[in-house]
């Protein structure tokens, strides 16, 4: 694990989850599976800090726990999954974008809690949305319990992995932590619910007190009892891998539309969306279909004849980067998309336009010249890239000092005489892809420190501010006239509430930044994996 991710890990559990969990995570992820014991005196916490921060991380998947063949139990942080944490926004907004708002707080619901079970992430949801509806208005439990059904149904939210259960015998030992299992074919299964009820509005204090004190008798007169939820320990998570699956079929169908025109990439987008729960994560290809079933599935807006069709997938087939294959004739031609070349063209276009951005178009002609030619000696690059020596030469070693671009010797004697030896240069890509894997992480990190100075900096008039919208939130609810609310707002003098407007922009400057420097993590991660569980 480089330094530049573990500093950003450690800024994510920070500003997410506070400076307790935050040690205790940095602890894991600089040693690596360690047990309880050890982990309290690396910290220098108390046992329970650690145990309480330690059923957090684990809460949120953050950290996994396996039994030892001494029966002991070590703690490992995931990485992986504490750099996703970046990424929340844009699941979010993924799931507002296909389902609503219902589905955008049920996803924001179970990312916020780690898991929870169906009928509490139903109730929250509908309470929340309660909350924006008019007065009157309410928002009904089978409304959100059926989007709820929908993200599961597309596997954009799976269930938790549960103890199993042991057969009953008197002699079984108890076990130090519990294995958890659960077989892949319950995963995406919703318990059948009868959840019959409405949102509830927050009620004043006064209200809520009452309301307790109702509850608590009502506990005590049947014997202080609460009702167990039907769904009891069957707990639900974000499935994070299909959503990676979506953003990775977006890209491809906007590099289709980009490359090609708006119905080859609807085309395209037909094939994925057939093919989106049958396909394995991390597949190279989708399944192969059929030129009637893609025809039959195209969305009723697109009314192309069943011949064109054909010559647009025919079209796509030919075209050079092979986003798409034909695997053979039956049903009108069968095709599939190749998803492995597709992100690896992703990724090239990627290295390819952060050269453009920083040496200039020049250098990204050579470096498009030497992705296509492979290996060339440096007169070769000038001649074929049109450019005088010096310059050529020049942009080289400067990409060469950058590490996009290698220098391969090949020697034609075995004592690699200089003069009787060939240089060629190249470019290897999935060295480069970490290269800037490694410094778009770095920038991340940068970013959120730039960030959280701006908020320290302008802490006192942040304090101030909420202070003033609190008194008038609390004003216009009994009711105050215009003139004592104009009053309060006075309180934030002009010169400050334009420090408030720069400090607002700049944050919002920044997050921007943050969710494009996401993108192209995305892209370099999925490049990175595709080419490494490639057999």
């Amino acid at each position: 694990m480089t330094q530049a991710e573990l500093r950003l890990c450690s800024l994510l559990l920070q500003e997410h989850f506070g400076e307790i969990v935050e040690k205790v995570g940095n602890s894991l992820l600089r040693t690596g599976p360690r047990p309880l014991r050890l982990l309290v005196g690396d910290t220098g916490l108390l046992p329970d800090q650690v145990k309480k921060a330690l059923c957090v991380l684990i809460q949120h998947n953050l950290v996994r726990y396996e039994v030892q063949p001494r029966g002991s139990v070590e703690y490992e942080a995931r990485s992986e999954r504490i750099l996703r944490i970046l990424r929340y926004p844009r699941y979010i907004y993924t799931a507002k974008t296909l389902y609503g708002d219902p589905g955008e707080l049920l996803v924001e619901e179970l990312l916020l809690h780690g898991h929870l079970p169906m009928s509490c992430a139903v109730a929250r949801v509908a309470d929340r949305l309660t909350e924006t509806m008019e007065d009157g208005k309410t928002m009904d439990y089978t409304e959100v319990s059926s989007t709820f059904v929908r993200l599961a149904d597309t596997h954009f939210i799976q269930r938790c992995p549960i103890v199993p259960e042991s057969p009953r015998s008197a002699k079984a030992l108890p076990h130090s932590a519990p294995a958890l299992a659960i077989d892949e074919k319950d995963m995406y299964i919703v318990p059948r619910l009868s959840l019959v009820g409405k949102g509830k509005r927050r009620h004043s204090c006064d209200e809520e007190e009452e309301e307790g004190e109702h509850k608590t008798k009502r506990q005590k007169q049947d014997g202080g009892s609460s009702e167990t939820p039907p769904d009891d320990g069957i707990y639900w998570q974000v499935n994070l891998e299909r959503f990676h699956q979506h953003f990775r079929d977006q890209a491809l169908v906007s590099a289709v539309a980009s490359r090609m025109d708006q119905t080859s990439s609807e085309v395209v987008r037909t094939m994925l969306r057939m093919s989106e729960v049958t396909t394995a994560s991390g597949a190279s290809h989708t399944q192969p279909l059929s030129s009637n079933e893609i025809f039959r599935s195209l969305p009723s807006g697109y009314n192309i004849g069943k011949q064109v069709l054909d010559q647009y997938l025919a079209l796509l087939a030919d075209d050079p980067l092979e986003f798409v294959g034909k695997s053979g004739d039956s049903g009108g031609g069968t095709y599939t998309v190749n998803l492995h070349k597709a992100l690896v063209s992703l990724a090239t276009a990627t290295l390819e336009s952060i050269v453009e951005e920083r040496f200039g178009s020049r250098c990204a002609r050579i470096f498009r010249l030497l992705l296509r030619k492979k290996h060339l000696e440096q007169k070769q690059v000038e001649d074929f890239a049109m450019i005088p020596a010096k310059e050529a030469k020049d942009m080289l070693y400067r990409m060469l000092s950058e590490n996009l671009v290698s220098l391969q010797e090949i020697p034609k004697t075995p004592d690699h005489a200089p003069s009787r030896t060939f240089y060629l240069y190249t470019v290897n890509v999935m060295a480069a892809a970490r290269m800037l894997l490694h410094r778009c992480y770095k920038s991340v990190a940068n970013l959120m420190e730039r960030r959280q100075h701006e908020m320290r900096e302008n802490k006192r008039l942040l304090e101030k501010s909420q202070r003033v919208e609190a008194i008038l939130a609390s004003m216009q609810a009994t009711g105050a006239e215009a003139a004592q609310l104009h009053e309060v707002e006075e309180m934030i003098t002009g010169p400050e509430r334009q420090q408030l407007e720069t400090l607002k922009h700049n944050v919002n400057k920044i997050d921007a930044s943050e969710n494009q420097v996401d993108e192209t993590i995305f892209v370099l991660e999925s490049f990175i994996e595709s080419t490494t569980k490639r057999p």
